[in-house]
């Protein structure tokens, strides 16, 4: 870990207050990469707001997102986000084959067409930088308009993470073992 995380008691006022808003959230807990954010107090409390956001009020289901969120888990080999992730997709109700399959760098199968875009959209952004106009049209008939900003704010929001945790480099809990290579 290249950054000494701070105790609540060693917060300044400010950090403290978003710290706290944090933890009053949907989560319970202040979100592992909002501990390094805190040194910009401000912008903490912004990135865990739109995470809240993201992870709790989109238009899709946990099933649904964490594809999104794995697909830029995988992307940025974030072995803390994978970690987090993988779990919550399991919980969520994700068929662990399509899991492996993100994991390995293989297209999985998809019992249910929103997965499957979201899945491809999500890959396009990252691996191509955008979406073509057939994807797109294709996307909008699936997930709707607004389906596609959230698929984006996802891909976005959780590619911030990623860089945190693997800019300060994040650890696994004791004991634990990336799924990542």
């Amino acid at each position: 870990m290249r950054l000494k995380l701070l105790s609540p008691g060693e917060m300044s006022a400010e950090q403290k207050e978003t710290y706290d808003e944090a933890i009053a959230g949907k989560r319970g807990a202040p979100p592992a990469p909002m501990m390094a954010w805190l040194n910009s107090p401000e912008m903490a409390r912004h990135a865990t707001r739109l995470g809240e956001q993201l992870r709790f009020n989109t238009m899709f289901p946990a099933k649904l997102s964490e594809i999104a969120i794995l697909v830029t888990a995988r992307h940025w080999t974030s072995h803390y986000e994978w970690y987090a992730h993988k779990r919550l997709a399991l919980k969520g109700g994700m068929d662990p084959k399509i899991i492996e399959d993100i994991r390995d760098r293989r297209t999985p199968t998809f019992d249910d067409p929103k997965g499957q875009m979201i899945y491809d959209l999500a890959k396009s952004l990252h691996d191509g930088k955008g979406v073509s106009k057939a994807l797109y049209d294709e996307a909008v008939k699936v997930l709707t308009e607004r389906g596609i900003v959230e698929v984006i704010g996802l891909c976005g929001y959780y590619t911030m993470v990623s860089m945190t945790l693997n800019t300060f480099e994040f650890g696994l809990p004791e004991g634990e073992v990336s799924d990542l290579v």
